[in-house]
């Protein structure tokens, strides 16, 4: 089932990544992205984040390990859903914009992540990789945190999706703000070509992002006593008892 919940959770947030961008992007622009992503993820922290925690993000879950929060083993099976869940939004993206004539996903680019010629605002590979490393640290710190036995029980979800809408309005002009390597795999395989030659940054940036922040996390807080983030966003005992 969690890994089920993996592959829902970010099916969800690729489709709105992707599908806000290809089918409305002008007309919302970057923050309307920004939104529709943060939004999502808030939504299914709560929905999915009970079953499996709601990592959704491949740099997450390696967090998550190097945190010891998670084993190897089901690190990987996650990591294994989080892309197989971004691969097939991205598919049904393509199905949907393909519904109008002269559409091509290598043509659109599908909010592709890229740097160089391929940033949206020109931003060279050092930016790109700058900015996919540090933003990602912002991001899985904020998960650590956020899902810390110590933090109140039932905001992880609007920490998360809050931090999220300001790096991607943050970094959407640099790279197409990815700081999740599924959600720059799944654009990359309809996209291919120079997605596919650049994808190895946006896997690269966001691990090494989820190292730095298990590091700063492990090194600054005080308890001995992990929780999973499973544990840390059910509700509370009492709260189980009121919803029966």
């Amino acid at each position: 089932m969690k890994y089920a919940a993996e592959l829902v959770g970010t099916f969800f947030l690729v489709l709105a990544v992707v599908g806000t961008a290809t089918l409305h992007g002008k007309q919302v622009g970057d923050l309307g992205v920004a939104l529709a992503l943060g939004f999502t993820v808030m939504a299914m922290v709560y929905a999915v984040g009970p079953i499996s925690g709601a990592h959704l993000n491949p740099a997450v879950t390696f967090g998550m390990l190097l945190s010891r929060r998670i084993g190897a083993g089901p690190a990987a099976g996650y990591c294994i859903a989080q892309i197989a869940g971004a691969i097939l939004a991205t598919a049904l993206v393509v199905a949907i914009a393909g519904g109008a004539p002269g559409f091509s996903a290598a043509a659109n680019g599908l909010a592709a992540t890229g740097y160089a010629d391929h940033s949206p605002g020109g931003y060279s590979l050092l930016a790109g990789f700058l900015v996919e490393t540090f933003l990602t640290v912002a991001l899985v710190l904020t998960v650590l945190g956020s899902t810390d036995q110590r933090a109140p029980v039932g905001f992880a979800g609007l920490a998360i999706g809050g931090v999220l809408i300001a790096l991607a309005t943050i970094g959407g002009s640099v790279t197409n703000g990815s700081y999740n390597p599924a959600r720059s795999i799944g654009p990359a395989i309809f996209v291919g070509g120079w997605a596919l030659q650049q994808l190895w940054m946006f896997i690269v940036a966001p691990l090494l992002g989820g190292a730095i922040a298990a590091a700063i996390y492990m090194g600054t807080r005080e308890s001995d006593v992990l929780i999973s983030a499973k544990r840390a966003e059910q509700a509370l005992p009492s709260e189980q008892a009121e919803r029966r």
